[in-house]
């Protein structure tokens, strides 16, 4: 019933957040004398802080039409390579005039509550230099229930599916999430001999084993039972989504447990918004704008995945200890030989503790040394690690590096 009680309270505050929205219109209508006021900006900074707080978000786009190779501009488009009810494959497909040999490169963008377009930033720093392929998870609430369900080895077979259709060159890098399905099923792949097993394996900021150096997030999966989970943080999709009651962990209660995380931090940052829209600083309210409404944009998770997520790697540290098996078959790390292996870690990362993606590297032990690598970059939070300036400029390039080394 929360879930029902959220859509109608932001439904019953429409009226008044668009009256707002023309309100700010008015008052900062550059054309207007009084827009230039300090007591006007003010008011119209306020309009809009009401308009933003109280609206519904929808996927934002990749808006990535057009990248530099070789030093060119060349355009891109998104492909639909392939799509199951859950999820798309789309390759960023670029304009090139002579073919290359850049390395193919799936990005799994997790699922934890943002949609694949958090990723932005990464796939614009690949795209230069590698064919970049995504999956583009869908909203669970606009998945009908005639789709079926979802659970975590669904989103394994998905991987494997993927990596089938790109072929056995393919180079995988899964972002924090992730981290534990994908090398499960690099693992699976690697042990039935499957040709498409992945080039190479990276795994950034993932809880591949979350009992090392555990963080606040750690804590809550290990907190309650998974029957609390269940009872409290389930509900059902209301009557006017597609995916109408499916049951679902619904997204705005992931973005409460992120915001939660650094509540000071949010509400100065807004603070900071209003004074820059009343002195006029137009690029840090935009950047501002940008920041927040990709990260107030989210999703929701099936239910059956969200709990089988924090059974197996909260709770039962399933993978790690060598209890997790996949539709009766149990995953061995160690199967994977062939496949080069690095993990990325950040400093200061309060999602995944130093240690826990670096910890694949134990369970894969029969991968060859001069095939593997770990990074860990000062000074980095979680997003930082694959977002940003040093990732920019210290991780993509080791990064790049290694890829090139295995290929």
């Amino acid at each position: 019933m929360l879930y029902q009680a959220i859509e109608a309270h932001l439904a019953s505050l429409t009226p008044a957040r668009l009256t707002a929205r023309w309100m700010h219109q008015m008052m900062s209508h550059p054309m207007l004398p009084h827009s230039y006021t300090t007591g006007f900006r003010a008011a119209a900074a306020w309009f809009e802080l009401f308009d933003r707080a109280t609206q519904r978000r929808t996927k934002p786009a990749f808006g990535l039409d057009a990248t530099l190779v070789a030093g060119e501009q060349v355009a891109v488009r998104e492909a639909l390579v392939a799509e199951k009810p859950f999820c798309r494959l789309v390759h960023f497909a670029r304009d090139l005039k002579a073919p290359r040999t850049d390395p193919h490169v799936l990005v799994v963008a997790p699922m934890s509550g943002h949609f694949a377009t958090l990723l932005r930033g990464t796939v614009e720093t690949l795209l230069p230099e590698h064919e970049i392929y995504i999956t583009d998870w869908t909203d669970a609430r606009m998945v009908p229930l005639s789709a079926g369900s979802f659970h975590l080895a669904d989103y394994i077979d998905y991987v494997i599916d993927f990596l089938r259709i790109l072929g056995p060159e393919t180079h995988v890098m899964a972002v924090c999430q992730p981290s534990p399905p994908v090398l499960a099923a690099t693992a699976l792949m690697a042990a039935g001999g499957d040709l498409a097993t992945p080039k190479s394996l990276t795994l950034m900021g993932g809880p591949v084993d979350t009992r090392v150096n555990p963080t606040a997030v750690n804590f809550v999966g290990m907190s309650q039972s998974l029957d609390w989970f269940e009872r409290k943080v389930i509900d059902l999709v209301p009557p006017h989504y597609p995916g109408a009651m499916r049951r679902v962990y619904p997204g705005f209660l992931q973005l409460g447990g992120f915001m939660s995380m650094n509540p000071d931090r949010h509400v100065q940052s807004h603070i900071d918004f209003f004074h820059h829209l009343v002195i006029g600083d137009g690029e840090s309210a935009a950047g501002h704008r940008r920041f927040y409404d990709e990260y107030l944009s989210v999703m929701d998770l099936s239910a059956d995945f969200y709990l089988d997520t924090i059974r197996h790697v909260f709770q039962d540290h399933s993978l790690p200890t060598g209890t997790f098996t996949h539709r009766d078959e149990k995953v061995v790390p160690a199967a994977i030989r062939k496949t080069a292996l690095m993990t990325i870690e950040g400093e200061l990362d309060d999602i995944s503790g130093l240690g826990q993606t670096k910890a694949a590297h134990d369970l894969c032990r029969n991968i060859p040394a001069a095939k593997r690598r770990h990074l860990e970059q000062e000074g980095v939070g979680h997003y930082g690690i694959f977002n940003g300036r040093k990732w920019r400029q210290f991780i993509y390039p080791a990064w790049a590096e290694f890829v090139r080394k295995v290929g």
